[in-house]
């Protein structure tokens, strides 16, 4: 699913009472700073909402975002410090704190090093006057009685709503973010097959099971439930359960272990990962590790022959 971000942009209105504010154009950019939650989260390619409060102002995707350090004044009720100040244009004192309630002229400063971000945007801008109210806005959001002037939510949710207003174009809405608006729905459903079943299965993991116990030869303790009886061999192609010719493996592992991802080194009875796997800690770790289960020679004899399958190239 694609982000989406609910920004606010009113214009001169836009609440900072603890800063000089910022430049925005809805249309081309929208500018932000790191003392406003959630800065660091917004990326190339999310999709931008901006709202003025009452209603949609546009929506776009961001294609990219500039970023800096300048000097910001800050401002701070001098009683409780908090940045938290409401402007009053036609009352006295000029201040009020929303979190103590103080009231006062002239608010506190200090100077700080922020880095600023400006979102562009202005390549796919798609007007949305008249299209939704705040309130249904606010209901969209991840959060919706969130009061952040940047608030994440999902563009699917946007889109549709905006396509329930029968006034949004689906195409144009699709091409913002190249997907298509179209809902396909997935077969279900049974169907009769015929299929070759593994006779003498169930005995052979039973088998291991009372000879192993609830252990995966590779990756140590692990409940019954998601051990196999992994064949050391093609079973497919011999069809036969051979004495000592199979481990108990997790299933993923059996997974890897049949496609020869993982194999065990019949030198050094260490496990050998395929190099494939080690943006994957959880089986890279893995290599040269010895396994969990201490082998017989017919096991050996086994793991050599699936060894030389897989490695006798390498």
């Amino acid at each position: 699913m694609t982000t989406a971000w609910l920004v606010l942009a009113v214009g001169d209105a836009r609440e900072h009472g603890g800063n000089d504010g910022y430049d925005d154009n809805p249309r081309e950019h929208y500018s932000w700073d790191s003392t406003v939650p959630n800065h660091g989260r917004l990326a190339v390619g999310d999709v931008i909402a901006l709202w003025d409060k009452k209603e949609l102002i546009g929506v776009s995707v961001i294609h990219g975002i500039d970023t800096g350090t300048q000097d910001k004044r800050r401002y701070f009720c001098p009683q409780c410090k908090k940045a938290d100040i409401k402007r009053r244009s036609r009352m006295t004192p000029a201040c009020r704190c929303k979190k103590c309630g103080a009231l006062f002229e002239t608010p506190g400063q200090k100077v700080e090093t922020v880095t600023t971000y400006r979102s562009r945007h202005g390549r796919t801008w798609i007007d949305g006057r008249g299209l939704l109210a705040g309130a249904q806005l606010r209901a969209l959001c991840d959060s919706p009685d969130s009061q952040l002037s940047m608030r994440p939510a999902r563009w699917e949710k946007l889109r549709d709503a905006l396509l329930e207003t029968g006034r949004a174009n689906a195409e144009t809405l699709s091409g913002l973010t190249g997907q298509r608006y179209r809902r396909v729905p997935i077969a279900g459903g049974h169907r009769f097959a015929k299929v070759r079943t593994r006779l003498g299965q169930a005995a052979f993991r039973a088998a291991l099971l009372r000879e192993q116990g609830e252990r995966c030869a590779i990756s140590g303790p692990a409940p019954a439930d998601v051990l196999e009886a992994a064949h050391l061999y093609s079973y497919a192609d011999s069809g036969e359960h051979h004495d000592f010719g199979g481990l108990l493996l997790r299933r993923d592992l059996h997974r890897l272990f049949d496609r020869g991802r993982i194999a065990v080194d019949p030198a050094t009875d260490l496990l050998d990962v395929d190099p494939g796997l080690d943006a994957y800690p959880l089986y890279g770790e893995l290599h040269g590790q010895p396994l969990e289960f201490s082998l017989r020679s017919e096991h050996r004899l086994w793991l050599t022959a699936h060894w030389n399958e897989h490695r006798a190239d390498s």
